[in-house]
């Protein structure tokens, strides 16, 4: 009996050992489960740290794309006025053009009249040279004379202007050199005597003058 007791107590000291190590081991528990909390806490931590780092990364990708189309649609805007400025040029140039074309045609659309009429001219100026030549014939020659200058100065308010460069250096620019002929008394190189004379029309020429010119040493 007293065996069978010692055997209980036996027994019971052997559960309350496991007891106490059961409780031990409970005891240990929430150091273990604090530290995979703080691992928990540190990889939610990277997370979201990652996170913010993929944000960070996609505001500057946009902020980059916004910068490029900004930077192209000033592109485009400065080509756009650089295209107006030069169409605005050509349209002045255009202007232009066709302003100085309209007062060319206006300051020469007479000018094939001109030259028809120039014959005329000339036949006046040989009937006044003839008419002072010829004995009596004083007052023909005054009438005719007076005709021609009207019809001269007409002319001349169509912009026409008379070349006679008797006794000038020649000019072969306005100049007809018909020939040349020597002549001790005059200049070399000048106008001894005017054959025909010559026009300008509105500053251009219509007829050069077709001159003796004096033959130089």
């Amino acid at each position: 009996m007293a065996e069978h007791k010692d055997s209980g107590a036996g027994a019971d000291h052997a559960s309350d050992e496991h007891s106490t190590e059961a409780k031990a081991d409970e005891t240990y528990t929430p150091d273990g489960d604090a530290e995979q909390q703080a691992e928990a806490h540190q990889a939610d931590g990277a997370q979201a740290g990652d996170a913010s780092d993929a944000g960070d990364a996609s505001d500057t990708v946009e902020d980059h794309a916004d910068s490029e189309d900004v930077s192209a649609s000033g592109a485009e805007v400065s080509a756009l006025k650089d295209q107006v400025l030069r169409a605005m040029a050509e349209m002045e140039n255009i202007k232009r053009r066709a302003a100085r074309d309209v007062e060319q045609a206006h300051k020469f659309a007479v000018e094939k009249l001109i030259g028809d009429l120039f014959p005329v001219i000339d036949s006046l100026e040989k009937a006044v040279e003839t008419a002072t030549a010829t004995q009596g014939a004083e007052a023909i020659a005054e009438g005719v004379e007076l005709s021609l200058k009207l019809f001269v100065d007409t002319l001349a308010k169509s912009g026409v202007e008379q070349i006679d460069p008797l006794g000038e250096p020649f000019d072969p620019q306005v100049h007809e050199a018909m020939t040349m002929v020597p002549n001790p008394d005059a200049e070399p190189n000048s106008v001894m005597d005017v054959m025909q004379k010559g026009y300008v029309l509105n500053g251009r020429l219509v007829r050069a003058a077709k001159v003796i010119v004096v033959k130089g040493d």
